[in-house]
């Protein structure tokens, strides 16, 4: 999910960003040193959005740069168990799908494709059900749930595990056709003019017919 937190740091701003306001200044050095890195208690670091506070700048002796604290907002990212995403499919491979979505990718196990059994094409790279044929290749859209979550200090080195076998999850083709069939299961069916049933004799009627 996404967040505002606000945190305090020291910003070292260089002697090339004198002239500039300092606010802006501050925000392009913390995106510089820190933007598109993995915090493991915070999450991905995307962006300063605020800059709320600054104090006194300092110098240190043998370095033209200026210290300030500050107090600002940032935007991360942080994937949570249970959370519901869209994204790409940017990889096929024979053990899964690898699917991006904002900042980071995540893998769908080949066995938390479908309940049906997916068998990989590797001429086609694509990932085909043995009953009901369907298939998921790169590019596609998607919709899935987050199941394990790994951070590390590297992207390299975390880990997303995402399964699309549950209700509503799924290529987001196969859901839309989903959808129509079932609304197509739930209208009536309308009569034809052969459908019409017969009336009813009337018993008495026959009866009365044969006494008389």
């Amino acid at each position: 999910m996404y967040k505002i937190l606000t945190v305090e740091d020291t910003i070292r701003v260089p002697p090339k960003s004198f002239g500039t306001d300092l606010n802006t200044a501050i925000i392009a050095e913390y995106e510089n040193q820190f933007a598109g890195r993995i915090d493991k208690n915070v999450g991905i670091i995307l962006a300063v959005t605020n800059v709320d506070k600054t104090s006194e700048g300092k110098i240190i002796m043998g370095d033209g740069a200026i210290y300030y604290n500050a107090s600002f907002d940032i935007l991360v990212y942080q994937p949570v168990i249970n959370e519901v995403v869209e994204g790409s499919v940017t990889e096929i491979t024979e053990f899964g799908a690898f699917v991006n979505f904002g900042p980071m990718d995540g893998l769908v196990h080949v066995s938390q494709v479908t309940e049906d059994y997916m068998s990989y094409d590797q001429k086609s790279a694509v990932l085909i059900g043995k009953e009901t044929k369907k298939a998921l290749k790169q590019a596609d859209d998607v919709r899935a749930r987050i199941i394990t979550v790994s951070l590390k200090n590297k992207f390299s080195d975390s880990k997303v595990g995402l399964t699309m076998r549950q209700p509503y999850l799924g290529k987001i083709e196969w859901l839309i056709e989903e959808k129509k069939e079932a609304k197509e299961g739930k209208t009536p069916k309308k009569e034809g003019p052969g459908d019409k049933k017969a009336p009813k004799s009337d018993k008495k009627d026959n009866r009365a017919k044969e006494r008389k």
